[in-house]
């Protein structure tokens, strides 16, 4: 590494299809089929998720170019509004910066876009820019981006799997299988007793010796999670997860307080920032939080939540982010495993969560996975693919 590299060069794209945002799927995609979700009170938007849009924006990436050459990239949901908002907005405070200024960067970045941000798309943005500064890094470096962060503490990952077909997970290794609930609320106890009786088939299914979980994706309400939670006692689930609106504070901590012994509570997929997850942490709203690389602030951000949750014994299991997470957690002596969601249409088979967007995503086998010892996070973009850049900064932009 030069004894200043600079940044050169930055860049927002959009890709169509799958990659960061997985629910953009074709249909038929168990992803897209009938969950639970806040709009589930809705009937006509009950069917699919991309029926209320949840597909909309579409797969972002961000490339940081040094004056080597060498190029980083982040990837998050955002599409061209996130785009804008990188070549528009944050790319002044990158441009010809030292890349290993990435406390400075992101600071900037974080406080430059507090009287809009602070949570969803701009934080998408940031979070982005700053996988791409990490990534950048370790290729000037030469080391995973793992080693920049303290180093391995194990010498494989363990998964569990985010899919409908719990039972297939468990045959292809995964130590555990989280299934999305399908029926919310407006359904009435009809629809609580058709979640319950998944629950017991799942439970029969898989045995005793594989943990179960569900998620409930922000879809329900205090009266209906607790009973949920009572209703589940029987099976053993491991964890109750995103059960309310991601700011209800005051909800997951009665939703706690009131679960059965043995059923945790996890949220944090939807949180951003570490002050969010400190008021998680504070007001003893679970006993898992689920930050999301790429949405909650990148790495950067990702490590100061974590530190506050170990103080403070909550413990973190990020959401499914492919690489950008399991860089992470491999340095986590108290991560023990980390999240793989079922990428293939009938969740029946093991594909790159982040498929087609990457040529050399690495995946678990047997349930397990040993990170290649690559620079960066150590993918590549797949260059096939049609990327466009929507926004170019314009003179004085940046």
């Amino acid at each position: 590494m030069s004894a200043r590299p600079r940044v050169a060069e930055v860049r927002a794209l959009v890709a169509a299809g799958a990659g960061a945002d997985y629910h953009d799927q074709p249909a038929g995609h168990w992803i897209d089929g009938q969950i639970a979700t806040p709009m589930s009170r809705y009937p006509e938007y009950r069917s699919t998720r991309s029926s209320f849009g949840l597909n909309v924006l579409g797969t972002f990436v961000v490339e940081v170019e040094a004056d080597s050459g060498e190029i980083g990239v982040g990837v998050s949901i955002g599409g061209p509004p996130a785009c804008w908002l990188v070549e528009r907005h944050l790319a002044r405070f990158v441009l010809d910066r030292d890349p290993r200024q990435i406390e400075l960067i992101w600071d900037q970045l974080w406080r430059s876009t507090l009287f809009y941000g602070r949570k969803g798309l701009a934080v998408n943005a940031i979070s982005a820019v700053d996988l791409a500064l990490w990534d950048l890094l370790g290729r000037l470096r030469g080391e995973p981006v793992c080693a920049l962060i303290g180093g391995a503490v194990r010498d494989e990952i363990e998964f569990y799997a985010t899919g409908p077909r719990p039972e297939r997970a468990k045959s292809l290794g995964f130590v555990g299988g989280k299934l999305p609930l399908v029926h919310g609320p407006a359904e009435g106890e009809e629809g609580l007793r058709r979640n319950l009786e998944r629950a017991e088939a799942a439970r029969a299914a898989v045995g005793d010796d594989f943990f179960l979980a569900y998620d409930c994706w922000m879809a329900l309400d205090l009266p209906y999670a607790v009973r949920l939670a009572e209703g589940l006692r029987p099976y053993g689930f491991k964890w109750l997860e995103e059960a309310l609106p991601p700011d209800d504070y005051w909800g997951y901590a009665e939703l706690r307080r009131r679960s059965p012994p043995g059923l945790q509570i996890a949220t944090g997929e939807h949180e951003a920032g570490r002050h969010g997850f400190r008021l998680l942490v504070d007001m003893g709203c679970c006993d898992i939080i689920q930050p999301d690389v790429g949405w909650c602030g990148g790495l950067t951000e990702l490590l100061k939540i974590a530190a506050y949750a170990d103080a403070h014994g909550v413990a973190v299991v990020p959401h499914g982010s492919s690489v950008y997470s399991y860089h992470f957690v491999v340095t986590r002596p108290s991560t023990t495993f980390a999240e793989f969601l079922m990428m293939a249409p009938d969740a029946g088979e093991v594909v790159p969560m982040f498929e087609p967007l990457f040529v050399d995503e690495p995946v678990p086998e047997n349930g397990r996975l040993t990170l290649p010892d690559r620079p960066g996070f150590g993918v590549e973009l797949d260059r096939s693919l049609s990327f466009d850049r929507p926004f170019k900064r314009s003179d004085g932009m940046a």
